[in-house]
């Protein structure tokens, strides 16, 4: 049997302590049937995967009055919150997103985690989706698999952030507040769309790829997970955490290794891609519930030199936007995930959301 030193054992026991603090999540999948795609391709049965926390509760005409939508990132999963810097820090007794009080819903998009995919089966004859796609997938879960037809609020970060300024322009009536972390309302374009681009190419044009039918995953997959590492924090933490050549690479080594166990080039190719069809610009003036985007300065995805959330949020009838300066908390991109660092904004959200 392993054995801890007394810090160590300490860590594990204040971390058991902390996840005892909110029910466990309940999975389960919502099977859509005759799901469409905007390109006109059509899955028979398209499975929506979603894990809970905590319990809808009704008004007195049976609509769930305090459902919130929480959308993960690209190539993640609803999973990737079940930790102690975001569930946590929000789903504990007291905490914003108290279990007692919400009915927090984390579903898997399309492509990703157990939901439907290209690994399944079809591989490249999977039908290509898009951001809306996954966002119409999660409204028909929320509807027709846990008979949720308004939001309390409907927050995500990254791709979940920008679901979350779609979510607000298509289905406008539907929540009562949208939190979207570390996104940009403009369409994907710049570096946004070159390091994206950089890996879409690399799987596409290798010669292992088979147009999708590989036996062993082609070697293009590590190139996208090392880039994806690359942009998921900072300078500062990086040189910190590696500041010898062989520290660096032996830190990159070990993240591909560990990824490329259980990651799948078509889906990340897929996922990638389903940015194409991103641009909230065009509709912010459609956003009526309470918005507040929260971005951080040390952000690679998402720069604040661009100056698009400042300028862009002027058009949102009821939005504001910060960034957050960069700290020894900061952790670039990855920043979303640490609630630390934001809760207490979410926490005035809701009270400025609150149906009186």
């Amino acid at each position: 049997m392993k054995r801890f030193t007394p810090v160590v054992a300490g860590l594990l026991v204040a971390v058991a302590v902390l996840a005892a603090e909110y029910p466990a999540p309940v999975e389960g999948n919502a099977v859509l049937k005759d799901f469409k795609f905007r390109t006109g391709e059509m899955l028979p049965e398209l499975r929506i995967h979603y894990r809970t926390v905590g319990t809808p509760r009704r008004d007195a005409t049976g609509v769930v009055v305090n459902a919130v939508l929480v959308t993960h990132g690209t190539t993640g999963s609803g999973a990737q919150f079940i930790r102690p810097e975001f569930a946590g820090e929000l789903f504990g007794t007291g905490q914003p997103l108290d279990a007692a009080k919400y009915f927090v819903v984390l579903p898997d998009g399309i492509g990703h985690g157990k939901s439907s995919k290209p690994s399944d089966g079809r591989h490249a004859h999977f039908p290509a989706y898009g951001y809306l796609d996954m966002i119409e997938a999660q409204r028909r879960m929320l509807v027709e698999g846990l008979g949720v037809t308004h939001l309390r609020l409907v927050m995500g970060t990254s791709m979940g952030g920008m679901h979350t300024w779609l979510w607000g322009e298509v289905y406008p009536d539907m929540m009562d507040a949208l939190l979207p972390l570390a996104s940009l309302p403009m369409p994907m374009s710049g570096r946004n769309r070159v390091w994206r681009r950089i890996i879409i190419d690399a799987i596409r044009h290798d010669p292992d790829w088979h147009g999708g039918e590989y036996q062993t995953q082609p070697p293009s997959l590590r190139t996208a997970l090392a880039m994806l590492f690359f942009l998921s924090s900072n300078p500062m933490i990086r040189m910190h955490e590696a500041p010898t050549l062989a520290q660096a690479d032996a830190q990159l080594d070990a993240f591909v290794n560990a990824q490329a166990k259980t990651s799948d080039a078509n889906d990340v190719l897929y996922a990638l891609e389903a940015s194409q069809d991103y641009d909230p610009g065009p509709g912010l003036e459609k956003i009526r519930a309470p918005l507040l985007a929260i971005n951080t300065a040390d952000d690679l995805i998402n720069p604040p030199e661009l100056g698009v959330l400042e300028r862009e949020i002027k058009r949102v009838p009821r939005g504001r936007a910060m960034v957050l300066p960069l700290s020894e908390r900061t952790r670039g991109h990855g920043s979303h995930t640490l609630a630390a660092l934001w809760k207490d904004e979410l926490v005035r959200l809701l009270a400025e959301s609150e149906r009186r």
